[in-house]
């Protein structure tokens, strides 16, 4: 048994490799430019302190703090992380793709580019709508919140670490139609499997909004909201690429029938 998993371990092994080398080389790229995204992070919450400011004293007084010796230069480690993995993750599509090809057909294996271009866009329209969107509503929310009575002083460790988990959290929830479209080419769900599953997926979708958002229901909204509406072309994607067969709906609405009738 080892024997016949051993040719795919190696492959994996070697796809991890070119992934993290790439990573590697594309955080060392991102750290030669990490203020300037850095200051690209800062800016909604900048932005949200002179807003707020202009209601309260001591929203006025507001301010990006750090208070570890080493502060600056692991906010410029994370920063590089960050975008370096959004830098490659072309590489890592492409990689992933690469890994699962000789599983495909022919005609399958044709589909790497529309993966890894999909999947790379997705995940930036995921970032742009939580940069552009989101965040201005939460911060603002957030920071107001309390501010009348105390100063905000905005720890810059915690501040990136809080933005990261929120762009990738969007970044990865856009992604949902590329791999809902990945899943049906390998023909593992169909149209039908993901319209029954679709009154859980409203739950999970609100759970995983809970989850990566700010605690505010307006940011939660501005997540789940998206997210059913991406899942719903998820099932029109899914139909085109895999529809379920005839046979499996006369059964269906035999069975629906039948539950009727009892």
């Amino acid at each position: 048994m080892f024997s016949e998993l051993r040719p795919h371990l190696v492959e994996l092994r070697r796809r991890l490799g070119i992934s993290v080398l790439s990573l590697i080389a594309m955080f060392f790229v991102m750290f030669y430019f990490h203020e300037a995204l850095l200051e690209w992070m800062i800016h909604p919450l900048n932005d949200a302190l002179i807003e707020v400011g202009k209601k309260s004293v001591h929203a006025a007084n507001g301010m990006v703090t750090t208070n570890q010796v080493g502060g600056a230069f692991f906010v410029a480690l994370k920063v590089a992380f960050f975008a370096g993995l959004f830098a490659a993750l072309p590489i890592i599509l492409w990689q992933i793709w690469l890994f699962i090809a000789p599983g495909l057909y022919d005609n399958e294996k044709k589909m790497i580019l529309p993966f890894v271009l999909g999947g790379t866009i997705m995940f930036g329209v995921g970032i742009a709508f939580a940069y552009y969107i989101v965040t201005p509503f939460g911060f603002d929310f957030l920071i107001t919140f309390g501010s009348f009575k105390f100063t905000p002083l905005i720890n810059i460790e915690d501040y990136v670490g809080f933005f990261t988990k929120i762009m990738f959290g969007f970044g990865l929830a856009f992604e949902l139609p590329v791999f809902a479209y990945f899943l049906a080419l390998l023909g593992l769900v169909d149209d039908r499997q993901m319209t029954a599953f679709f009154k859980y997926a409203i739950v999970i979708i609100f759970i995983i909004a809970a989850l990566l958002t700010p605690p505010d229901v307006l940011t939660q909204l501005l997540m789940a909201g998206p997210l059913i509406i991406l899942y719903g072309v998820s099932i029109l994607i899914v139909k085109m690429v895999n529809p379920a067969s005839k046979e499996e709906d006369d059964e269906e609405e035999e069975e629906t029938v039948a539950a009727k009738d009892e």
